[in-house]
């Protein structure tokens, strides 16, 4: 029987798939197996996770599209290991991890855990870039597993594990946008120790365009304020910055175009911080100069979502209505 059962969902990612599958292959520990599932995929991978068999113990499965929350529980009541393990499609595995891993939970045993992530020396540009933007505690303020934080670790789906103790007491996934905060908010509400393990990291190639990754940094700030109707004491100061970053740039640029140009000289200051500390990271200047784009990306795009939602579920009590927030929360 395998230690952990690994359960990746998979949405049309053919190639990401095959980078994810030759990176557990080459694990320096494999007490593992590997669930993919398939969630309605037109473009199926199972002919890429084939190519592995008898370098990887993994079983594959293609359902019906439903969601990845949905797909991720049809994995877990089918894995056979004591730890569940979650990776999204887009990540790629240090090969010591589950030697990494093993090692920490023996030391230091934990119902529920989770890990940073990076960027791969063979990652491009935008890549590195928005993974700066995205673990930078200029940006985040450390939430991500920085080693400076200004909020309690809370694991994320790309790099996630828990006891089968712990979905045997909380249950698995719901299908909402920041399911992963959700589920770890449920584990640690349910009286279950979380741990960040910061050795255990993983690449994460995360969005390749400008584009996509400003979609979807606008949901996640859109879906804070749906955790903040199921769960009221989640909502910390440091989930508020981007809106507060978004109102404090307009109002620097309407000062200094209508009064003085120097109002704008803390946005400027701002921008040589976020430069000078992708250089130190990223020891390149394009990636820096890029990671600057992205952390405004970043920090515009969640902060206009965090103000919209706020707006609209909140003040005005528009689109799902609080009750329901609440009837998710209590499980009806």
């Amino acid at each position: 029987m395998p230690y952990f059962s690994v359960i990746i969902p998979v949405y049309n990612r053919r190639s990401e798939v095959s980078d994810l599958m030759r990176s557990l292959a080459s694990q320096t520990d494999k007490d593992f197996e590997v669930l993919i599932v398939e969630d309605g995929s037109t473009d199926r991978c199972q002919d890429i996770v084939e190519s592995y068999r008898g370098q990887v113990d993994f079983h594959y499965y293609w359902k019906e599209n439903e969601g990845r929350s949905i797909a991720r529980n049809y994995g877990i009541e089918r894995a056979v290991g004591d730890y569940f393990i979650f990776f999204d499609s887009d990540c790629v595995i240090p090969e010591n991890y589950f030697k990494t891993l093993k090692a920490e939970l023996k030391e230091h045993p934990v119902d529920c855990f989770g890990g940073p992530d990076a960027a791969s020396a063979d990652f491009n540009d935008t890549q590195k870039a928005i993974s700066f933007s995205m673990t930078a505690f200029l940006t985040t303020g450390g939430i991500r597993g920085g080693k400076v934080q200004l909020e309690k670790f809370v694991p994320r789906s790309f790099n996630m594990g828990y006891s089968r103790k712990v979905w045997e007491t909380v249950g698995g996934f719901r299908e909402m946008f920041s399911e992963d905060i959700d589920m770890s908010t449920r584990i640690r509400k349910a009286g279950f120790s979380i741990t960040l393990f910061r050795d255990c990291y993983v690449y994460h190639k995360r969005r390749n365009t400008l584009r996509s990754f400003s979609r979807q940094t606008y949901v996640f700030g859109m879906s804070r304020i749906t955790l903040k109707l199921l769960y009221p004491d989640s909502m910390k100061l440091v989930h508020t910055l981007p809106a507060v970053f978004v109102i404090g740039c307009v109002a620097l640029i309407v000062l200094a175009i209508a009064w003085h140009w120097w109002c704008i000289l803390p946005l400027a200051l701002y921008i040589v911080m976020l430069w000078v500390s992708a250089l130190a990271s990223t020891k390149s200047l394009k990636v820096a100069c890029l990671a600057v784009v992205t952390s405004f990306i970043q920090l515009g795009s969640y902060g206009c979502g965090f103000i919209k939602a706020f707006v609209w579920k909140i003040l005005l009590r528009h689109g799902r209505d609080i009750d329901e927030e609440i009837a998710i929360r209590k499980g009806k």
